[in-house]
């Protein structure tokens, strides 16, 4: 194959995308869950730096708004706020209905929203390890589904469902997040046996260890940031930015022939022992 041929992908519709045209989101649209701040708004940022017009999702409409404010100062363009609860199956529904009516229908969704839970296995409560799982995994089912209903009927989309290194692996005190985070993975490969024929592409980035306002209180232990740096080949947290190229990859054109797949960003860390 020539240098010119490997540059060219060709989608389902039999279109052509060359060079930087690969990874371009201009037109697209994108619905983030989970980015008032953290990692969901980093990723937010980045797909609106790459062309997306984006949807930010989150519970607190006043953090949406501040979110909002925060993106378009950074890049430049126009964004948007819808906050809903995406563990409620009919706010759901009338969430993206409201979004595709108002804004425009949804070419990209990434499913972030989640929530950690640390206690040792045979003190959680029995609700509470429901409620991780709700939080992490039925929300992407119930978001995943209620927008892949147009991309299926369009033809076309793409979803990344944030997944973690704890999707294989697992530590003391966490168990309901990776049984939440493992789960993820399999309906990340459920929906792309349905989806896929459609032309829908369904995928996880399972991040690393990431310094965020979430795992600080990890990060200032000097205990367990020397066992981070020490564990993880590339010898550091991952910073939210790091992220943010491999989903604008998922997200984009260049990868219209991945599909099912989990991608760990993580610095090496799931690749030793």
């Amino acid at each position: 194959m020539t240098g010119t041929e490997a540059s060219v992908t060709r989608g389902r519709e039999g279109s052509v995308a060359k060079g930087p045209a690969l990874f371009d989101l201009s037109g697209h649209r994108a619905l983030v869950t989970g980015s008032s701040k953290g990692i969901g708004l980093a990723l937010a940022i980045g797909l609106a730096e790459a062309g997306a017009e984006v949807i930010l999702n989150g519970r607190n409409a006043e953090a949406l708004e501040s979110a909002r404010e925060a993106l378009e100062e950074c890049t430049g363009t126009k964004a948007h706020s819808v906050a809903f609860d995406v563990t409620d199956e009919a706010a759901v529904q009338d969430a993206v209905r409201e979004i595709e009516d108002r804004i425009g229908t949804l070419d990209i969704l990434v499913n972030n929203t989640g929530v950690q839970h640390r206690e040792p296995l045979l003190q959680v409560p029995a609700d509470t390890f429901e409620q991780v799982l709700h939080t992490n995994l039925t929300s992407a089912f119930l978001v995943g589904r209620a927008v892949a209903a147009g991309m299926v009927e369009r033809g076309r989309g793409k979803i990344v469902n944030i997944c973690s290194v704890q999707t294989w692996l697992a530590r003391p005190g966490i168990a309901a997040y990776a049984a939440s985070k493992g789960g993820l993975a399999m309906l990340t490969r459920g929906m792309c046996a349905e989806w896929a024929g459609s032309g829908v592409t369904v995928n996880g980035l399972a991040p690393g260890y990431v310094i965020t306002e979430l795992t600080r209180s990890l990060v200032d232990d000097p205990a367990f940031d020397s066992w981070i740096r020490g564990r993880t080949p590339a010898g550091r947290w991952a910073a939210v930015e790091d992220l943010v190229g491999t989903l604008v990859w998922l997200a984009a054109p260049a990868s219209d022939f991945v599909n099912g797949q989990v991608i760990a960003v993580d610095g090496g860390l799931t690749s030793v022992i």
